[in-house]
Protein backbone atom coordinates (compact mmCIF):
# COMPACT_ATOMS: atom_id res chain seq x y z
CA UNK A 1 0.00 0.00 0.00
CA UNK A 2 2.87 2.36 0.77
CA UNK A 3 4.27 1.82 -2.71
CA UNK A 4 0.86 2.44 -4.26
CA UNK A 5 0.46 5.71 -2.36
CA UNK A 6 3.95 6.79 -3.43
CA UNK A 7 3.13 5.98 -7.05
CA UNK A 8 -0.21 7.81 -6.92
CA UNK A 9 1.52 10.88 -5.51
CA UNK A 10 3.91 10.89 -8.45
CA UNK A 11 1.38 9.78 -11.05
CA UNK A 12 1.50 13.16 -12.80
CA UNK A 13 5.24 12.79 -13.35
CA UNK A 14 4.88 9.35 -14.86
CA UNK A 15 2.00 10.47 -17.04
CA UNK A 16 4.19 13.23 -18.45
CA UNK A 17 6.47 10.56 -19.85
CA UNK A 18 3.88 9.83 -22.48
CA UNK A 19 2.25 12.84 -24.08
CA UNK A 20 5.14 15.26 -24.09
CA UNK A 21 7.01 12.63 -26.03
CA UNK A 22 4.31 12.28 -28.66
CA UNK A 23 3.64 15.91 -29.50
CA UNK A 24 5.89 17.49 -32.11
CA UNK A 25 4.61 20.68 -33.65
CA UNK A 26 5.81 20.63 -37.24
CA UNK A 27 4.59 21.90 -40.60
CA UNK A 28 6.08 18.92 -42.43
CA UNK A 29 4.15 15.72 -41.78
CA UNK A 30 6.66 13.03 -42.68
CA UNK A 31 9.33 14.69 -40.57
CA UNK A 32 7.47 14.10 -37.30
CA UNK A 33 9.68 13.01 -34.42
CA UNK A 34 7.65 11.19 -31.77
CA UNK A 35 9.75 9.54 -29.04
CA UNK A 36 7.86 7.38 -26.52
CA UNK A 37 4.76 7.20 -28.67
CA UNK A 38 3.91 3.72 -27.38
CA UNK A 39 5.03 4.10 -23.77
CA UNK A 40 1.97 3.30 -21.59
CA UNK A 41 0.27 5.31 -18.84
CA UNK A 42 -2.38 4.20 -16.33
CA UNK A 43 -5.94 4.14 -17.62
CA UNK A 44 -7.92 7.31 -17.03
CA UNK A 45 -4.95 9.68 -17.40
CA UNK A 46 -6.02 13.03 -18.94
CA UNK A 47 -3.67 15.77 -20.04
CA UNK A 48 -3.77 19.19 -21.65
CA UNK A 49 -0.82 20.36 -23.76
CA UNK A 50 0.13 23.77 -25.15
CA UNK A 51 3.00 23.72 -27.61
CA UNK A 52 5.06 26.19 -29.62
CA UNK A 53 7.60 25.73 -32.40
CA UNK A 54 9.77 28.06 -34.44
CA UNK A 55 10.85 26.86 -37.88
CA UNK A 56 13.30 28.55 -40.19
CA UNK A 57 14.47 27.68 -43.69
CA UNK A 58 12.70 26.04 -46.63
CA UNK A 59 9.32 25.66 -44.93
CA UNK A 60 5.72 25.57 -46.09
CA UNK A 61 6.29 25.85 -49.83
CA UNK A 62 4.69 23.06 -51.81
CA UNK A 63 7.40 21.02 -53.52
CA UNK A 64 5.47 21.03 -56.80
CA UNK A 65 5.99 24.80 -57.18
CA UNK A 66 9.33 25.93 -58.73
CA UNK A 67 10.51 28.06 -55.81
CA UNK A 68 14.17 28.98 -55.36
CA UNK A 69 16.03 30.62 -52.46
CA UNK A 70 13.19 29.80 -50.08
CA UNK A 71 13.58 31.41 -46.67
CA UNK A 72 10.70 31.35 -44.19
CA UNK A 73 10.13 32.13 -40.53
CA UNK A 74 7.18 30.20 -39.12
CA UNK A 75 5.71 30.32 -35.61
CA UNK A 76 3.31 27.52 -34.76
CA UNK A 77 1.25 27.07 -31.62
CA UNK A 78 -0.88 24.05 -30.80
CA UNK A 79 -3.47 23.02 -28.25
CA UNK A 80 -3.88 19.32 -27.62
CA UNK A 81 -5.81 17.00 -25.34
CA UNK A 82 -5.04 13.37 -24.65
CA UNK A 83 -6.70 10.62 -22.65
CA UNK A 84 -5.61 7.08 -21.86
CA UNK A 85 -8.22 4.45 -22.73
CA UNK A 86 -8.86 0.75 -22.24
CA UNK A 87 -9.50 -0.74 -25.69
CA UNK A 88 -9.89 -4.50 -25.90
CA UNK A 89 -7.98 -4.78 -22.64
CA UNK A 90 -4.94 -2.95 -24.05
CA UNK A 91 -3.37 0.37 -23.05
CA UNK A 92 -4.56 2.91 -25.62
CA UNK A 93 -4.86 6.66 -25.92
CA UNK A 94 -6.44 9.29 -28.10
CA UNK A 95 -4.83 12.64 -28.95
CA UNK A 96 -6.71 15.64 -30.40
CA UNK A 97 -4.67 18.53 -31.76
CA UNK A 98 -5.31 21.92 -33.39
CA UNK A 99 -2.42 24.11 -34.62
CA UNK A 100 -2.25 27.82 -35.37
CA UNK A 101 0.55 29.20 -37.55
CA UNK A 102 1.81 32.66 -38.39
CA UNK A 103 4.89 33.91 -40.15
CA UNK A 104 6.45 35.07 -43.38
CA UNK A 105 7.28 32.98 -46.44
CA UNK A 106 9.71 34.27 -49.09
CA UNK A 107 11.19 32.91 -52.28
CA UNK A 108 11.71 33.25 -56.02
CA UNK A 109 8.91 31.89 -58.22
CA UNK A 110 10.31 31.50 -61.75
CA UNK A 111 12.86 34.18 -60.89
CA UNK A 112 10.33 36.66 -59.52
CA UNK A 113 10.59 37.52 -55.79
CA UNK A 114 7.49 36.63 -53.78
CA UNK A 115 6.49 37.05 -50.16
CA UNK A 116 3.44 36.29 -48.06
CA UNK A 117 2.58 37.00 -44.45
CA UNK A 118 -0.02 34.68 -42.96
CA UNK A 119 -1.77 33.89 -39.69
CA UNK A 120 -4.41 31.17 -39.51
CA UNK A 121 -5.52 27.87 -38.00
CA UNK A 122 -4.12 24.71 -39.52
CA UNK A 123 -5.67 21.28 -39.98
CA UNK A 124 -7.27 19.48 -37.03
CA UNK A 125 -5.87 16.01 -36.31
CA UNK A 126 -6.86 12.97 -34.25
CA UNK A 127 -4.45 10.18 -33.30
CA UNK A 128 -5.30 6.79 -31.81
CA UNK A 129 -2.49 4.65 -30.36
CA UNK A 130 -3.08 1.05 -29.27
CA UNK A 131 -0.59 -1.20 -27.53
CA UNK A 132 -0.64 -4.63 -29.16
CA UNK A 133 1.86 -6.44 -26.96
CA UNK A 134 3.55 -5.84 -23.64
CA UNK A 135 1.18 -3.38 -21.96
CA UNK A 136 -2.36 -4.44 -21.12
CA UNK A 137 -4.58 -1.75 -19.63
CA UNK A 138 -3.13 -1.02 -16.18
CA UNK A 139 -4.14 0.56 -12.91
CA UNK A 140 -1.66 2.42 -10.68
CA UNK A 141 -0.30 -0.68 -8.93
CA UNK A 142 0.13 -2.62 -12.18
CA UNK A 143 1.87 0.28 -13.89
CA UNK A 144 4.23 0.68 -10.95
CA UNK A 145 5.32 -2.93 -11.44
CA UNK A 146 5.71 -2.38 -15.19
CA UNK A 147 7.83 0.72 -14.78
CA UNK A 148 10.12 -1.05 -12.32
CA UNK A 149 10.57 -3.91 -14.78
CA UNK A 150 9.81 -2.62 -18.32
CA UNK A 151 8.98 -5.20 -20.96
CA UNK A 152 9.27 -5.05 -24.78
CA UNK A 153 6.32 -3.24 -26.36
CA UNK A 154 4.63 -3.37 -29.75
CA UNK A 155 2.09 -0.74 -30.74
CA UNK A 156 0.06 0.55 -33.67
CA UNK A 157 -1.07 4.10 -34.40
CA UNK A 158 -3.43 5.81 -36.82
CA UNK A 159 -3.51 9.56 -37.32
CA UNK A 160 -6.14 11.33 -39.40
CA UNK A 161 -5.76 14.96 -40.45
CA UNK A 162 -8.92 16.74 -41.61
CA UNK A 163 -8.81 19.63 -44.14
CA UNK A 164 -10.06 22.28 -41.71
CA UNK A 165 -7.23 24.83 -42.04
CA UNK A 166 -7.30 28.08 -44.00
CA UNK A 167 -6.77 27.48 -47.73
CA UNK A 168 -6.86 29.70 -50.83
CA UNK A 169 -6.82 28.02 -54.24
CA UNK A 170 -5.09 31.00 -55.88
CA UNK A 171 -2.14 31.11 -53.45
CA UNK A 172 1.07 29.12 -53.39
CA UNK A 173 1.54 29.24 -49.60
CA UNK A 174 -1.31 27.90 -47.44
CA UNK A 175 -1.64 26.91 -43.81
CA UNK A 176 -4.30 24.25 -44.56
CA UNK A 177 -3.75 21.31 -46.91
CA UNK A 178 -7.26 21.09 -48.46
CA UNK A 179 -7.13 17.28 -48.41
CA UNK A 180 -7.49 14.37 -46.04
CA UNK A 181 -4.29 12.74 -44.78
CA UNK A 182 -3.81 9.48 -42.89
CA UNK A 183 -0.71 8.13 -41.18
CA UNK A 184 -0.39 4.43 -40.31
CA UNK A 185 2.38 3.52 -37.90
CA UNK A 186 3.77 0.35 -36.31
CA UNK A 187 6.48 0.48 -33.67
CA UNK A 188 8.25 -1.29 -30.85
CA UNK A 189 10.08 -0.33 -27.66
CA UNK A 190 12.97 -2.49 -26.50
CA UNK A 191 14.42 -1.90 -23.01
CA UNK A 192 18.22 -2.04 -23.30
CA UNK A 193 18.71 -1.52 -19.56
CA UNK A 194 16.47 -0.20 -16.80
CA UNK A 195 17.35 3.37 -17.86
CA UNK A 196 17.83 3.07 -21.62
CA UNK A 197 15.12 2.34 -24.21
CA UNK A 198 15.36 1.86 -27.97
CA UNK A 199 12.24 2.69 -29.95
CA UNK A 200 11.91 1.75 -33.63
CA UNK A 201 8.93 2.47 -35.88
CA UNK A 202 7.81 2.54 -39.50
CA UNK A 203 5.07 4.73 -40.98
CA UNK A 204 3.14 5.29 -44.18
CA UNK A 205 1.50 8.64 -45.01
CA UNK A 206 -1.49 8.39 -47.37
CA UNK A 207 -2.79 11.52 -49.09
CA UNK A 208 -6.13 12.45 -50.58
CA UNK A 209 -6.38 14.70 -53.65
CA UNK A 210 -6.36 18.48 -53.61
CA UNK A 211 -8.80 19.33 -56.40
CA UNK A 212 -8.41 23.10 -55.95
CA UNK A 213 -4.63 23.36 -56.21
CA UNK A 214 -3.37 26.52 -57.91
CA UNK A 215 -2.06 24.75 -61.04
CA UNK A 216 -4.50 21.85 -61.31
CA UNK A 217 -5.59 18.78 -59.35
CA UNK A 218 -2.79 17.60 -57.06
CA UNK A 219 -2.24 13.92 -56.34
CA UNK A 220 0.57 12.53 -54.21
CA UNK A 221 2.12 9.10 -53.75
CA UNK A 222 2.53 7.77 -50.19
CA UNK A 223 5.51 8.79 -48.10
CA UNK A 224 7.20 6.02 -46.14
CA UNK A 225 9.30 6.78 -43.08
CA UNK A 226 11.40 4.99 -40.48
CA UNK A 227 12.24 6.42 -37.07
CA UNK A 228 14.66 5.50 -34.29
CA UNK A 229 14.70 7.01 -30.79
CA UNK A 230 17.34 6.31 -28.15
CA UNK A 231 15.78 7.27 -24.81
CA UNK A 232 17.43 7.86 -21.44
CA UNK A 233 15.20 7.66 -18.35
CA UNK A 234 16.60 9.65 -15.43
CA UNK A 235 13.70 9.79 -12.97
CA UNK A 236 9.88 9.84 -13.21
CA UNK A 237 8.93 12.53 -15.68
CA UNK A 238 12.54 13.50 -16.46
CA UNK A 239 14.00 12.01 -19.63
CA UNK A 240 15.88 12.80 -22.84
CA UNK A 241 16.12 11.24 -26.30
CA UNK A 242 18.13 11.32 -29.50
CA UNK A 243 15.77 11.10 -32.48
CA UNK A 244 16.39 10.15 -36.11
CA UNK A 245 13.91 9.82 -38.99
CA UNK A 246 14.27 8.95 -42.68
CA UNK A 247 11.46 9.34 -45.19
CA UNK A 248 11.06 8.50 -48.86
CA UNK A 249 8.38 8.99 -51.52
CA UNK A 250 5.71 11.62 -52.02
CA UNK A 251 6.02 12.06 -55.77
CA UNK A 252 3.29 14.41 -56.95
CA UNK A 253 1.11 14.59 -60.05
CA UNK A 254 -0.27 18.05 -60.92
CA UNK A 255 -2.99 18.40 -63.53
CA UNK A 256 -2.26 14.88 -64.78
CA UNK A 257 1.47 15.54 -65.22
CA UNK A 258 3.82 13.53 -62.93
CA UNK A 259 6.69 15.50 -61.38
CA UNK A 260 10.23 14.46 -60.53
CA UNK A 261 9.99 15.40 -56.87
CA UNK A 262 10.37 12.16 -54.93
CA UNK A 263 11.68 12.94 -51.45
CA UNK A 264 14.58 11.10 -49.80
CA UNK A 265 15.54 12.93 -46.62
CA UNK A 266 17.08 12.36 -43.21
CA UNK A 267 16.37 14.42 -40.08
CA UNK A 268 18.09 14.41 -36.66
CA UNK A 269 16.64 15.76 -33.43
CA UNK A 270 16.84 15.76 -29.67
CA UNK A 271 14.26 15.97 -26.89
CA UNK A 272 14.41 16.89 -23.18
CA UNK A 273 11.46 16.74 -20.76
CA UNK A 274 11.69 18.39 -17.33
CA UNK A 275 8.85 18.17 -14.75
CA UNK A 276 8.37 20.84 -12.09
CA UNK A 277 6.17 21.37 -9.03
CA UNK A 278 3.28 18.92 -9.18
CA UNK A 279 1.20 18.73 -12.34
CA UNK A 280 3.48 20.53 -14.78
CA UNK A 281 6.29 19.79 -17.21
CA UNK A 282 8.25 21.50 -19.96
CA UNK A 283 9.50 19.88 -23.15
CA UNK A 284 12.39 21.26 -25.20
CA UNK A 285 13.29 19.96 -28.64
CA UNK A 286 15.38 20.63 -31.71
CA UNK A 287 15.36 19.07 -35.16
CA UNK A 288 17.62 19.66 -38.16
CA UNK A 289 17.82 18.29 -41.68
CA UNK A 290 20.93 16.14 -42.20
CA UNK A 291 20.27 15.06 -45.78
CA UNK A 292 17.66 16.79 -47.97
CA UNK A 293 17.58 15.55 -51.55
CA UNK A 294 14.16 17.00 -52.25
CA UNK A 295 11.51 18.73 -50.19
CA UNK A 296 11.48 20.83 -47.03
CA UNK A 297 14.86 21.66 -45.49
CA UNK A 298 14.49 23.56 -42.23
CA UNK A 299 15.58 23.79 -38.61
CA UNK A 300 12.99 23.64 -35.86
CA UNK A 301 12.94 24.59 -32.19
CA UNK A 302 10.20 23.25 -29.94
CA UNK A 303 8.81 24.27 -26.55
CA UNK A 304 5.71 22.77 -24.98
CA UNK A 305 3.97 22.82 -21.62
CA UNK A 306 1.81 20.10 -20.17
CA UNK A 307 -0.72 20.07 -17.36
CA UNK A 308 -2.11 16.90 -15.84
CA UNK A 309 -5.90 17.10 -15.50
CA UNK A 310 -6.30 13.67 -13.92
Amino acid sequence: MRLIKLFTKNLWKISLLFVLGTLWVTPCLAQELTPRLFWPTPKGTKLLVAGYSYSTGDVFFDTSIPIEAADSRINTGVLAYTQTLDLWGRTSNILLSLPYSSGTARGLVEGVPGERDFSAFGDFSMTLNVNLRGAPSMNAEEFLAFRANPQPLVGASIKVIAPTGEYYSDRVVNVGSNRWTTRLKLGSVQPLTHEWLLELSASAWLFGDDKDFVSGKKEQDPIYSAEANLIKRMRPGFWASLDLTYYYGGRQTIGGEPLSNTQSNLKLGGTLVVPFQRRHAIKLGFAKGVITRYGDDFDQFLLSYQFLLK
